[in-house]
């Protein structure tokens, strides 16, 4: 099956999608939490607040893992990278987080008073995953090459998701 890989990976990861992150609690199950995200310069970045579960899970054990996906659609492709974490705190975190707010909410959003100055009162760190493996799919590739085109030539194979 064909993975994706080099620019189609980069220029897939630029897109705007919700994520998963995995991060470890403290008696060893996993929380899973959706997250807006930035991938920039073989990076990915997650605004948060820093007593959130996500920050302190990473603080005490700096690994997570994030999915990307582009769920819903009849034929899903996505990534997941295996990371370790750094939290990032004050300005840097705050520029981050401004970036991350504007590819997900409009300009009228950031500038109505009652939106964009509680989400950055909100997101005060950024967690940095630094991807140390990828794992990919897409389910149109899977469906040329082992199923013959057949969710492609019949649609309705495919149940709608709720």
């Amino acid at each position: 099956m064909a993975a994706l890989t080099g620019e189609a990976l980069q220029e897939f990861l630029r897109g705007r999608y919700i994520a998963t992150l995995a991060t470890l609690n403290d008696d060893g199950t996993i929380h899973l939490t959706a997250v807006w995200y930035l991938f920039e310069d073989g990076a990915f970045f997650v605004a948060t607040h820093s007593a959130s579960r996500k920050a302190r899970n990473v603080r005490a054990r700096p690994q997570a893992s994030l999915m990307v996906d582009t769920r819903g659609t009849q034929m899903e492709r996505g990534v997941t990278a295996v990371c370790t974490v750094e939290v990032l705190t004050g300005e840097p975190a705050a520029a981050i987080n401004r970036r991350i707010h504007g590819r997900y909410m409009s300009e009228a959003a950031i500038a109505d008073p009652a939106v964009g100055p509680v989400m950055a009162g909100m997101d005060d760190v950024t967690l940095r995953l630094s991807p140390q493996r990828w794992i990919t799919w897409d389910m149109g590739a899977l469906d040329a090459q082992v199923l013959g085109g057949a969710f492609s030539r019949n649609p309705g194979y495919l149940l709608p998701l709720d």
